[in-house]
């Protein structure tokens, strides 16, 4: 499997994501926000950071960067595309996820380790996942609280489109491990075809023992098992 890294300006979780797609043996090039064109490629990550520093909406900006374009007629071929925290943000801003992603409830950043419960093992990023297994990721997000119309949570539990829900340690989904505000505990989400996945936690900096453990290549081996079937 070939993957394409969006860089932007405000990106700094690209090479973190490099090495992580890399140590589940994907190959990886880096491709820049006004590169007209992708490289022949199977996935498209947008990483975390701040692009354009988060001036307007989060991911506002990036969403009208050269390459998106590219992004958007990738997807629309039915081929995979993750965004991670500020990549979430930029893919709901391109209107490839649904949803909005707003303040976090109590108006600060928040950096810690949280866990998120699985709840759909079936799509490309998460076949090497078990159904409700519980993962222990960090995140690092101002703006994580996602927001939806009641109709569209609605519509997104019932197409088993919500992956990942922050719980706490046993699995519970409660108020008491929500850590942004988030509707119905969301934490990652795909689109209606399953091929566009966005999610909140880094799953790069918990894929290595020496960093927050390796829950989080879970979700990288899944692409490279897919990438085989």
């Amino acid at each position: 499997m070939k993957a394409s890294i969006i860089v932007f300006p405000g990106s700094n979780c690209d090479r973190d994501v490099k090495v992580a797609l890399e140590q589940a043996k994907i190959k990886t090039t880096m491709t820049w926000h006004n590169d007209a064109t992708l490289p022949k490629t199977d996935l498209v990550v947008l990483p975390g950071g701040f692009s354009y520093g988060d001036y307007l909406r989060c991911g506002s900006i990036a969403s009208k960067s050269r390459i998106m374009k590219e992004v958007i007629k990738h997807s629309k071929q039915g081929r995979l595309v993750m965004g991670i925290c500020n990549g979430f943000q930029i893919l709901v801003e391109s209107e490839l996820l649904p949803g909005v992603l707003i303040r976090n409830i109590n108006l600060k950043f928040i950096c810690k380790t949280i866990n998120v419960k699985i709840l759909n093992n079936k799509t490309y990023f998460t076949k090497e996942t078990i159904k409700n297994n519980v993962l222990k990721l960090p995140i690092a997000h101002n703006e994580g609280n996602y927001f939806a119309s009641k109709d569209l949570i609605n519509k997104l539990e019932d197409n088993e489109q919500i992956v990942i829900k922050y719980c706490d340690e046993n699995g519970n989904i409660n108020l008491e491990s929500n850590p942004n505000g988030s509707l119905n505990n969301i934490a990652g989400i795909v689109n209606k075809s399953k091929n566009v996945f966005g999610l909140m936690p880094h799953p790069e900096r918990a894929s290595d023992i020496m960093l927050e453990g390796t829950d989080g290549s879970l979700i990288f081996n899944s692409l490279t098992n897919y990438a085989r079937s």
